[in-house]
């Protein structure tokens, strides 16, 4: 039992260390839990053999699996059909074929070939898409191609894990091996008869018994759980949510287990049944906690098993491996984004982000290892190749950002802008969300505008519902004096780009001393730099919706739409005084809270506020007080 705490002791402090900082560094909380396994296991050997852990671990794979099936509903696999059996469809069929063509031109049997080359096809969700999202890519085009491919491998994982006892080196479905290892991780020796009898089955005996297992999986999904739920619900115990959602991931894989099936492939089953349910949240919930700390503990149960004395005994090798595997991935995928018409910048971003080997990779290599499809040998050589791969991927993502400037650079310099033949007394800088509604506001009144975006879609968008607008870069000087920026009367600084309208805004008041400029703001920092800057009137993208919004709660509270309206003004007012008092405090680059003078204001101001409000409130009560009186 001590041994046990101190393994646990020294396991949850190594993740809590090292996450973070990799977390900080940008390296994603996958790569620090295989940091910290690393120095917890050969630099500085705190733990020893992880071999019984990782199986426990390996569960955490089951819960992931199971969170992704719920996360898949039917009709949202279905809309996304094209590209997840066209890009990512042809992304695992052509990298498992270079992969296993190249490992067979290396000697490697053809089961053992296959094998490598399904595992290494696969690509790190948990770090391409935690790194697409701090970034803000994941909304671009490359992002959304690379997301569809890893959603298309996660899928591809079952029937991966279902096919690798064929591929045994045995030639035979080695089914009571994988079960009875699975069995050791999970606590189910008790039912070593059950998977002794279902091992003497004939196979047809055996497909029936499985499908009737699937049936039923699906049948329970679609009409037990909400019986169950409701039964669990009259108890009012949380924890009874927690149990219940357990429950149904562990009973599945035991049932896997004995059937000698991979229990991930019974979870993603059960999860994608379960989508369309009104519990799938909750169940999402309950799961997430374990499947996170689980799923550490497996990296970290890698990065504490990983072989440094073989890697320096052999670090060319391996070394070159590694880089022959990404360089084959980056082919391939780079291929396909040219299929696929990605350009630029977004086929480089497709490329670098999936080139590595991913984290399912260390589940196939485990998985095989136990269903002897690969030799322990071989396999710890490729547990090095995918950890390296993984290792590499934030380099490949700066390599991205680095070919990103230089193709927007040759993308500018290459671009034909409109020549403006139009010039008017208002200038619109940005024609997205904000600008299209101040722009169709000014032209209903009868005045003629000027529209500048560089963004050739949105331009074209607005020249299909017939609204004249030119495609340019608001922020280049000599575009913004053709539009008619000597002559104009007012600016609307709409773009999209908050250094790019902070820059605009400075320009014109440079040149325009008497320019009205009205801009756009993202938050209150960036009102503060534009009022610096010398925008006169600037608009907080969600103040004014917010307001309004307000101004109902307080209508269906107790006040009446006059009270709620003069509340809603006042607060306006003030709010306008409130940021300019403010901006005299604010410090570029410095956070608020570390901004004492500043903190100091906001209190006080909301203190302003909060009698300023009251006391229009209270003259409104006395003023109908003193007319009811007076009309008595």
């Amino acid at each position: 039992m001590e041994s046990f705490l101190f393994q646990a002791t020294i396991y949850l402090l190594a993740a809590v260390i090292a996450v973070p900082i990799a977390a900080r560094l940008g390296l994603g909380s996958v790569l620090g839990y295989l940091i910290a396994g690393i120095v917890i296991g050969p630099l500085i050997g705190l733990v020893g053999d992880t071999a019984d852990l990782q199986h426990f671990a390996e569960f955490g794979v089951v819960m992931m699996l199971f969170i992704i099936g719920l996360e898949l509903e039917p009709h949202v696999l279905w809309s996304m059909r094209h590209r997840l059996l066209g890009l990512g469809g042809l992304q695992i069929g052509l990298t498992t074929g270079v992969i296993s063509g190249a490992a067979a031109y290396m000697g490697q049997p053809w089961p053992i070939a296959l094998a490598i080359g399904l595992t290494l096809s696969l690509s790190s969700t948990a770090i391409v898409l935690q790194t697409l999202s701090e970034k803000g890519l994941m909304q671009t085009t490359g992002g959304r191609s690379a997301f569809s491919v890893l959603l298309s491998q996660d899928i591809a994982v079952i029937p991966m894990l279902a096919a690798f006892p064929l591929l045994a080196i045995t030639g035979v479905h080695n089914r009571h091996s994988a079960a009875a290892s699975h069995g050791d991780s999970v606590g189910v020796e008790q039912v070593d008869g059950l998977i002794h009898y279902i091992d003497e089955m004939e196979s047809w005996e055996t497909a029936l018994v499985t499908l009737g297992v699937l049936a039923a999986i699906i049948l329970f999904g679609i009409f037990l759980t909400r019986p169950l739920f409701s039964f669990i619900h009259a108890a009012k115990l949380r924890e009874m949510y927690t149990a219940t959602a357990l429950l149904i991931v562990v009973g599945i894989a035991a049932v896997m287990i004995v059937l000698g099936i991979s229990p991930a492939l019974g979870a993603f089953l059960a999860g994608v049944v379960l989508a369309n349910t009104e519990f799938r949240h909750e169940l999402e919930s309950n799961i997430e906690p374990f499947k996170g700390l689980l799923l550490g503990l497996f990296f970290i149960t890698v990065g504490a098993g990983i072989d440094f004395g073989r890697l320096w005994a052999d670090v060319t090798d391996i070394i070159g491996l590694t880089l022959l595997l990404m360089l084959m991935k980056g082919l391939v995928l780079f291929a396909l984004g040219t299929l696929f018409r990605l350009r630029g910048a977004h086929r480089w971003l497709f490329t670098l982000s999936l080139a590595q080997a991913g984290e399912f990779g260390f589940v196939l290599l485990s998985f095989g290892t136990q269903t002897n499809v690969f030799p322990s040998d071989l396999s710890d050589k490729l547990l090095l190749v995918v950890a390296l791969s993984m290792l590499l991927t934030p380099l490949f993502f700066i390599l991205y950002e680095v070919l990103a400037k230089r193709s927007g650079k040759r993308r500018k310099a290459a671009e034909s802008f409109d020549e403006i033949d139009t010039k008017g007394p208002i200038i619109i800088a940005g024609i997205g969300r904000f600008g299209q509604v101040v722009n169709r506001v000014v032209r209903s009144a009868g005045f003629d505008t000027v529209v500048l975006d560089n963004d050739l879609n949105a331009i074209q968008q607005m020249r299909r519902y017939g609204y004249k607008s030119f495609f340019g870069d608001p922020t280049r000087p000599e575009l913004l004096h053709a539009a008619g920026l000597k002559t104009a009367r007012v600016l609307v600084v709409a773009m999209d780009d908050e250094d790019a309208a902070v820059r605009l805004t400075q320009h014109a008041r440079r040149e325009r001393p008497d320019l009205h400029i009205v801009a756009r703001a993202h938050d209150r920092s960036h009102v503060y730099q534009l009022y610096q800057a010398g925008a006169n009137d600037i608009v907080r993208e969600m103040f004014d919706s917010s307001l309004r919004a307000g101004r109902y709660v307080l209508e269906n509270i107790g006040l009446d739409e006059y009270e709620a309206s003069v509340a809603e003004t006042a607060f306006y007012k003030h709010d306008r005084y409130a940021v300019r008092e403010l901006a005299k405090l604010w410090q570029p680059g410095v956070r608020a809270e570390n901004n004492p003078a500043y903190l100091a204001r906001v209190r006080e101001l909301e203190d302003e506020l909060h009698t300023t409000l009251l006391t229009q409130l209270d003259a409104i009560a006395d003023s109908r007080k003193a007319n009811k009186d007076a009309a008595e």
